[in-house]
């Protein structure tokens, strides 16, 4: 189910998660070649980046928000 994004933070491990509107989180890593999001980490694209949609599996099993959502605000 395709979700808003509303905002990024980093997890612990240092990586970019993307809050989405429904409540849940979805990482948005860049580690080439398995993962190519370079507009990750730069902050003017992470930024326009928001109210974009990504797919959302959670909202797909239909799992609760997750708990961890914004703990750490990182920068959006």
């Amino acid at each position: 189910m395709e979700r808003r994004i509303v905002g990024f933070h980093r997890d612990d491990e240092g990586d970019w998660v993307a809050d989405l509107d429904c409540g849940h989180t979805r990482h948005v890593r860049h580690r080439p070649p398995w993962f190519n999001r370079p507009w990750v980490v730069d902050p003017a694209q992470r930024a326009a980046a928001i109210g974009t949609t990504l797919d959302c599996v959670k909202c797909d099993r239909g799992e609760p928000v997750d708990a961890s959502r914004g703990a750490d605000d990182g920068g959006s």
